[in-house]
């Protein structure tokens, strides 16, 4: 073991690295064991949202209207305590909507 303090990787925020600096031992680890489970964590989410989207594109082709482009995600927005979901594309510098219909509650 060296007895060099290591080098932070060159894509850690300065902040963080001065932070972690100012961290005793324990808090390192507490740190350590907490970046982990967080980033399992986020790659869990990124897996399972990248299949979602696998699946509800499919599913969308068949369910989408005539004039949605392919490229329109679909979204929800609460309006007076109801819940909607919505059709949400950008065209040029704006974002068009159009109700798609509404959040079935069961779900």
């Amino acid at each position: 073991m060296s007895y060099e303090p290591p080098t932070p990787p060159t894509t850690l925020a300065t902040e963080i690295v001065n932070t972690l600096n100012e961290s005793d031992p324990e808090q390192l680890r507490d740190v350590a064991t907490y970046a982990e489970a967080l980033a399992e964590h986020k790659e869990r989410e990124a897996r399972l949202e990248e299949s979602a989207d696998q699946e509800e594109g499919e599913e969308r082709l068949d369910d989408l209207p005539d004039d949605v482009p392919a490229k329109a995600t679909i979204t929800i927005k609460e309006i007076n305590d109801n819940r909607y979901y919505y059709w949400q594309w950008r065209e040029g510098d704006s974002v068009t909507s159009k109700c798609k219909g509404p959040v079935n509650p069961d779900e």
